[in-house]
């Protein structure tokens, strides 16, 4: 009787200081967040679905850390995480047919959204192609005399 009642207090015991060690990691980890995106069209507001939301942690010089995490989109343009640790992070969004958007973030609340508005990708330049009132360097006039 008395063995099982050892066993039983140890039992207790442990769990109580297993339960102590679990708070204390919880708090060793600091604040958290639960961030929300959403993703949308710059020129009409629409969703965009399936766009790849890439955060990266940034370490204190404001260089990207290794690794990462990648969401989706759903159909109405969101993706949402939860438990963040506060402090910078860079947010990439890639998606079809659109700029890639880059940019840091301070992530100081418990709760933040981050809508960001994708653009459609500009013109591409040749150096090749003939672009009007340009004219090539060999076309240069010389230079004018300066006034004595």
């Amino acid at each position: 009787m008395k063995k099982r009642v050892s066993i039983g207090i140890a039992v207790v015991v442990l769990l109580g200081v297993g339960m102590i060690g679990v708070a204390r990691a919880q708090d060793d980890e600091g604040p958290m967040s639960d961030l929300r995106f959403v993703v949308l069209k710059d020129y009409n507001g629409k969703p965009v679905r399936n766009a790849a939301v890439v955060l990266h942690p940034v370490t204190k010089k404001g260089k990207q850390s290794r690794g990462g995490l990648e969401l989706k989109t759903d159909s109405e343009g969101r993706a949402n995480i939860d438990g963040v640790p506060y402090g910078p992070l860079r947010i990439q969004v890639l998606a079809p047919g659109f700029q890639t958007f880059g940019e840091d973030y301070k992530i100081d609340r418990a709760e933040m959204e981050i809508t960001v508005k994708l653009k459609r990708p500009g013109g591409q330049y040749s150096v090749y192609e003939n672009h009007g009132d340009t004219k090539k360097p060999d076309d240069k006039k010389p230079a004018e005399p300066k006034p004595q």
